[in-house]
């Protein structure tokens, strides 16, 4: 009988953790053929895709705080963020591949923009 619980909680744990487990975006491979050429993926944050970037983001921002004036969090998933990941959000965005809330959840999650978001919070409730 101990076994089974035992056992039971083990995958109950389990399942939960798959819950959470952070999901990496899709990503597509590429081949060559000789004599054709495909457009090159950008490596690059160019103006216009971190804007797109930081406009899904502040979308992902007002769901969770509806109401709140998210734009210092979103400078702070902004600021946290690597350049590849800000250019994932905007590609995914614009080609309608969901999973852009998962790539938000994973940098706010991290301490440095945990920290700046409960500072930006601090300073809008000292306002």
């Amino acid at each position: 009988m101990r076994f089974q619980l035992f056992a039971a909680f083990g995958v109950a744990a389990l399942s939960l953790s798959a819950c959470v487990a952070p999901v990496p975006l899709a990503t597509t491979t590429t081949t060559t053929t000789p004599g054709v050429t495909t457009p090159a993926q950008p490596a690059t944050l160019d103006a216009a895709s971190r804007q797109i970037a930081r406009n899904v983001i502040n979308t992902e921002m007002q769901k969770r705080l509806p109401g709140a004036n998210v734009a210092p969090y979103t400078d702070c998933v902004i600021n946290n963020a690597t350049t590849a990941e800000l250019i994932d959000i905007a590609q995914a965005s614009t080609s309608g591949v969901s999973g852009t809330a998962d790539s938000v959840a994973t940098i706010v999650s991290r301490p440095a923009t945990t920290q700046c978001i409960a500072s930006a919070a601090r300073s809008a409730g000292a306002a």
